[in-house]
């Protein structure tokens, strides 16, 4: 059997709407930059409401967890992309004090 094709965002349409009305309903604030997000602005807007799952689908997270998801404006959104959230944070300040691929690991001793 092979790999899943396509976005598995989208692989359970239903189960992801209900999380993006429960996100929209839960939320008011964008979890990046901590300013308001208009949830009635078109999907293409920039400042549009769109949901942000805290560990990435791409790393392992998933679309379908309520406490992996949270609200987020599309322009933050996509300046964190699959990068860190203290990355995003920075970048939205203008810090540049963290680089995009600094994710805190717990190495063994040994």
């Amino acid at each position: 059997m092979g790999k899943p094709r396509g976005n598995p965002r989208y692989a359970n349409g239903a189960r992801r709407r209900a999380i993006r009305r429960r996100v929209l309903a839960a939320y008011d604030t964008c979890h990046i930059c901590g300013k308001p997000v208009d949830k009635t602005l078109p999907a293409r807007d920039p400042w549009s409401a769109e949901v942000d799952e805290l560990l990435p689908v791409s790393k392992g997270g998933s679309p379908y967890e309520f406490r992996n998801c949270k609200l987020a404006h599309r322009a933050c959104n996509e300046l964190r992309s699959n990068k860190s959230i203290e990355w995003a944070r920075q970048a939205v300040r203008g810090d540049a004090g963290i680089k995009a691929t600094s994710v805190p690991f717990r190495t063994s001793t040994w």
